[in-house]
């Protein structure tokens, strides 16, 4: 399939895999990002695994002058909308700013693709949004519970939407809310390398296997799972940039019917000792590992039901977990 492609916030993690994923699958992309939380040569790495020059917009999501700007003579037949603050305890520090960036930003992003004719969109989300769910796996139709300001103004961003669409049945929307994304592309080249300090599981397993962080902090170990560690449902990000691929062909389908709001995940969780055993086996590191309180708000078992995906996407990930960690090692050692 063919189309012009406009991803803002794509040189982030999930963002640049994507931009692989979308030009291998013959899309023309186009990212745009300010780069305040990814790293300047993101570019040109994906111009040596693509073999292809990286079309780069540089505009702040928040800036409404340069976000339609940058949709103007672009005749772009989708947005994919990444640029977006993620950590946790990040949002509960600056409220202000999450919701500035994740709602604010959005809002901004769409009222450019009205004014430019531009009605189909993917939107990242979170299972994040789920909060603790009481029943696994987590389906789609699952309470959200919204724990935190990041997770809230994800579903503020999946309501937006909801009303945009509600209001212009021609606006095609595919929500994807995102279990735990890891790994990195195959060549080595680009992967999670967050500009702000790593908060995620995988990315301080690997700073302490590579030396630049003392110990990792497993919050609990006294939950209610077969080692006493929570469990979550950990997805490659490769599998995860296909997955908006998928959505974005059904956005661009002929048919009644395109919209679609489905859980990316495996559909299988695992323990964070066994993420710390597998990395220890694939990096041939010891993982110096310290015993903390419960965070509030975690939950002890996350993860997906992923039959929706399947269904209406055609989506089934197909890397397991020693190939996340072990991708995401060989990115470590290569940036090292």
């Amino acid at each position: 399939m063919t189309g012009r492609v406009l991803l803002t916030g794509g040189a982030g993690f999930i963002g640049s895999h994507s931009y692989v994923a979308l030009v291998e699958a013959g899309f023309e992309t186009i990212i745009l990002d300010s780069f305040a939380n990814a790293h300047r040569d993101v570019p040109e790495r994906l111009a040596r695994i693509t073999g292809r020059p990286t079309p780069v917009i540089e505009a702040d999501i928040r800036d409404s002058i340069a976000v339609q700007k940058a949709m103007d003579g672009g005749r772009f037949d989708a947005v994919v909308h990444f640029a977006a603050l993620k950590s946790v305890p990040g949002s509960e520090a600056d409220p202000v700013g999450y919701y500035d960036v994740n709602v604010g930003g959005l809002v901004n992003v769409v009222r450019a693709m009205q004014a430019h004719g531009i009605s189909r969109m993917v939107f990242s989300s979170s299972a994040a949004v789920y909060g603790e769910a009481e029943v696994m796996p987590v389906t789609e139709d699952s309470p959200v519970r919204p724990q935190n300001v990041y997770a809230r103004t994800k579903l503020v961003g999946e309501d937006f939407l909801a009303a945009v669409r509600r209001a212009n049945p021609d606006f095609a929307l595919g929500i994807l809310r995102y279990f735990n994304p890891v790994g990195a592309h195959g060549s080595g080249l680009i992967g999670e390398d967050p500009g702000q300090p790593a908060g995620n599981l995988v990315p301080v397993i690997a700073q302490v296997a590579a030396g630049r962080r003392e110990k990792l902090m497993i919050f609990g170990d006294d939950w209610p799972t077969p080692d006493g560690t929570a469990i979550r449902d950990y997805i490659h990000v490769e599998d995860l940039a296909r997955g908006h691929v998928l959505s974005l062909e059904r956005l661009l389908q002929p048919e009644s019917e395109r919209s679609h709001l489905v859980n990316l995940g495996t559909g299988r969780g695992h323990t964070v000792r066994e993420v710390i055993d597998c990395y220890e086996k694939v990096s041939g590191q010891p993982i110096r590992a310290e015993i903390a309180p419960r965070r509030a708000g975690d939950a002890a078992i996350s993860y997906a039901d992923t039959g929706r995906a399947e269904q209406l996407l055609g989506f089934r990930a197909t890397r397991d977990l020693a190939s996340m960690c072990a991708s995401n090692w060989a990115f470590m050692r290569a940036k090292a």
